[in-house]
């Protein structure tokens, strides 16, 4: 997770106007006498979803496999990273083989418990802090194979890619993720298995970066079936105006993207309605005080983000992190500085799931 400092605007779609109406018009009459829909829509939604992730490697260990309420027990288990001296061996931290933490930090076992515990994870690739494998992994049967075996070894239905940092319009990276990734979903359909792929990207309150589009641009190229884009709505730093609070900004970000995923999916040939866009959304807000320490989202602000996303019937909420929510013990480390273990704001353990978590039934497909 980080900040989402860069501006970008799309052409206006306006000055495409008489264009579409003329062939828009055109196309609504002859599918109309067929009895064709003129507008391509997404295939059928699941309900939309609460998961907050959850920092494998961090130190001491956040108990996901034992959820302390409904809201916490789907979470996004992150990162799975590439490894220094293999770059296309994943690794969760990049501190553990899949292997080692298994046997180390339990973390095959755990996931067995949380599903027996009526939970589901989904899998997280990148972050800010390590090379993401498509990254440093420039062959590409090697970086399907590694993508694969994450997908084998945890049986994930769902899979998150946080692209960020300078993991973000690195040379190349992104055609070879989509490619891979592209590959894995098929593969995965001809086993008659889904696999719902979310693309995690950084934002201010005027939307995507060129790079951000740019990554969601190649994986429809590439032919990937995108479940979603989702948004970091947090640290914006200066990129939100004077006197506008988190909450404005998260809400006039996650606005901004709606319009330009309208825009990036009709290049890709699709014409999507705004409710079908808003259900390629997601929104993770960072909880408490943010990596910019003028950034706070506290839980008031969290009780109206929850309601604006579920008014706006978004696919996804999720929050940065689970292991974050709860208030910092007297005599922690410098409370301007954010946590990777609490919040730094008053709060009861478990309270920013429970308030992001209430308007949203749904669970991984």
């Amino acid at each position: 997770m980080t900040d989402g400092k860069h501006s970008f605007r799309l052409p206006d779609p306006r000055n495409r106007l008489p264009f579409r109406l003329v062939s828009g018009l055109m196309l609504v009459v002859v599918l109309t006498v067929l009895g064709i829909s003129a507008f391509r829509t997404t295939l059928p939604q699941a309900e939309p979803w609460f998961a907050g992730y959850v920092d494998v490697t961090v130190s001491p260990a956040y108990p996901f496999e034992t959820p302390a309420s409904d809201a916490a027990k789907n979470v996004i288990l992150s990162f799975i990273v590439a490894g220094a001296a293999n770059p296309c061996e994943p690794r969760w931290g990049p501190h553990h083989t899949l292997d080692e933490a298994g046997t180390l930090l339990g973390l095959d076992a755990k996931l067995a418990t949380l599903r027996e515990n009526g939970g589901q994870a989904a899998i997280s690739f990148g972050g800010a802090a390590n090379t993401e494998l498509a990254t440093s992994c420039t062959d590409l049967p090697s970086l399907e194979d590694a993508y694969q075996g994450v997908v084998d070894r945890y049986g994930a239905s769902t899979l998150d890619f946080d692209i960020e940092g300078a993991n973000l319009g690195h040379p190349g990276a992104g055609a070879r993720r989509a490619k891979a990734i592209a590959a894995v979903q098929e593969h995965q359909r001809s086993h008659g298995k889904q696999l719902e792929v979310w693309l995690t990207l950084p934002v201010s309150p005027r939307g995507l970066t060129d790079d951000g589009v740019a990554e969601v641009e190649a994986m429809l190229q590439a032919g990937i079936e995108l479940a979603g884009v989702n948004i970091m709505t947090m640290n914006y730093g200066e990129s939100r105006s004077s006197g506008q609070g988190m909450l404005e900004a998260s809400e006039t970000a996650a606005a901004t993207v709606h319009s330009q995923l309208g825009i990036i999916y009709q290049r890709a040939g699709q014409e999507l309605d705004s409710q079908a866009l808003w259900a390629k959304l997601g929104l993770t807000p960072m909880i408490g005080l943010n990596e910019i320490s003028t950034d706070v989202f506290d839980l008031e602000t969290a009780r109206q983000f929850a309601e604006f996303a579920s008014e706006n019937k978004v696919a996804r909420l999720s929050m940065w992190s689970h292991n974050r929510d709860k208030r910092c013990q007297p005599g922690s480390p410098d409370p301007t500085v954010a946590s990777h273990i609490c919040s730094g704001t008053a709060q009861t353990p478990g309270a920013f799931a429970q308030v992001l978590g209430a308007p949203f039934a749904g669970t991984f497909r």
